[in-house]
């Protein structure tokens, strides 16, 4: 049975099918492990044993009957605790929102609730999810699966750790800035940033809800296919017959290479030449759009951020994260006018980009330029708290400002990933891409 905390979602979604695995079975391994895991406070806020329990026997019941309503049925799933769910405490890392209890489960719980996965609990988080490190000295900083002394990335931090440490065998993450890939790539994992507006956000708790994405932090691009339908309450996209023949990919040069780290750097050379020998063409490219689109970003992120939760923050900001409240705040620098007009900038600047990768099939870059930093030493020093935090999701947010789909795979060397971007809505392409990128990098 343990062997079941290292499988795949996809795996645990077969053996059911084919009757070697029970869905109770399997939850009360899952929820066993959390409950006695070293590292499980750190990772969950709360789990919800009777929830789940209930759900299984329900997807047992259903696999007996051989009336299974998806391949995730009878799985179990992490969820960040920025997804409402209902009667049980959804608090998106902050004493802000302390025993705040939903009525209703958020649109992407309920979709995959009844095609019969099973949710195991909630987890820990950034303050608001408004940081790229996953650093929450207000309620609990989730470990990194390569260094336990390390964050494990963020906002959806423990949703990454749930996955690394074997304490849920899928997760569901937000992704803003980069909040769903930079703990995927610190932990070795799969991470999907969808295009922004394609998944429901109602029910999620929000921090910008312009840029805000629903997304799965996985073990494997299967998993992250089959989570991907799950949350739109369908079947997952076909990867069968996956090939980087005659691939064409772009290696952006522009601001995605500074500056990056030697083993980030090393693991992404090296997987380029992995795909090269898997068939792909590489070609080497600039965007100097980008560069104008960081410069005229500041009033978007913390503009809306601070309009959508000043109130409640002023209303008590003495509990927050300095570090986080101090973002939000910077959003009142800003005008109406300046906010507008950043958007009007930032609408041509995504025609310029998009028009320019249209002709490949992604965008590929380092995932993360940096490597985890240690908490201690967010902990002790503010300044370096900020420059790692900018410098972790400096990659990541290509893909959120240009509107575009992103996904991050392992490329063997620990806690470094390769990230393939990709047109709005290409979805399903980027996934059969990645598959076959995931067995060339095998």
């Amino acid at each position: 049975m343990q062997d079941w905390l290292k499988m795949s979602a996809a795996a645990l979604g077969r053996a059911i099918g084919a009757g070697k695995v029970d869905p109770v079975d399997l939850a009360e391994s899952y929820l066993d492990a959390a409950a006695s895991h070293p590292m499980s406070q750190r990772i969950y806020a709360r789990l919800t044993p009777e929830r789940a329990t209930g759900e299984a026997k329900a997807a047992s019941l259903r696999a007996k009957a051989g009336q299974r309503r998806s391949a995730l049925d009878g799985v179990p799933i992490s969820w960040k605790d920025l997804f409402d769910t209902a009667g049980v405490a959804t608090e998106a890392g902050s004493t802000l929102l302390k025993d705040r209890i939903p009525r209703a489960d958020a649109e992407v719980l309920r979709a995959a609730t009844a095609l019969g996965t099973v949710c195991l609990g909630k987890t820990h988080m950034s303050e608001l999810a408004f940081s790229g490190l996953g650093y929450n000295p207000v309620t609990q900083t989730s470990p990194c699966i390569n260094d336990p002394e390390a964050v494990s990335g963020g906002s959806s931090s423990g949703a990454a750790a749930s996955v690394a440490f074997g304490l849920a065998p899928l997760a569901i993450g937000s992704d803003t800035g980069g909040s769903v890939r930079v703990p995927s790539v610190w932990n070795d994992l799969v991470g999907l940033k969808t295009t922004s507006g394609r998944i429901s956000l109602q029910g999620v708790v929000p921090l910008v809800k312009s840029f805000d994405t629903v997304g799965p932090l996985a073990r494997t691009i299967e998993d992250a296919a089959l989570a991907l339908g799950v949350l739109e309450g369908r079947a997952g996209p076909d990867l069968r017959g996956a090939s980087l023949q005659g691939a064409h990919f772009a290696v952006l040069e522009t601001l995605a290479l500074d500056d990056v780290e030697a083993q980030p750097l090393a693991a992404f050379e090296s997987a380029i030449a992995h795909l090269e020998k898997a068939g792909a063409n590489i070609t080497r490219i600039e965007a100097p759009e980008l560069l104008e689109a960081i410069s005229h970003a500041g009033p978007l992120f913390p503009g809306e951020a601070y309009g959508i939760w000043r109130d409640v923050i002023e209303g008590d900001p003495d509990v927050m994260f300095a570090q986080v409240l101090g973002r939000f705040r910077a959003g009142a620098d800003f005008s109406a006018p300046d906010f507008v007009a950043a958007w009007e900038v930032l609408h041509k600047l995504r025609a310029i980009w998009n028009a320019r990768i249209a002709g490949f099939d992604a965008v590929l870059t380092p995932s993360c330029a940096i490597m985890p930093p240690s908490i201690a030493d967010l902990a002790a020093d503010e300044a370096y708290y900020v420059e790692r935090n900018l410098k972790a999701l400096r990659n990541t947010r290509i893909g959120n400002l240009m509107g575009s789909c992103a996904l991050t795979l392992p490329t063997g060397t620990p806690s470094c990933g390769i990230m393939l971007t990709a047109l709005p809505l290409h979805e399903e392409r980027l996934l059969r891409l990645g598959a076959a990128a995931e067995a060339a990098l095998a």
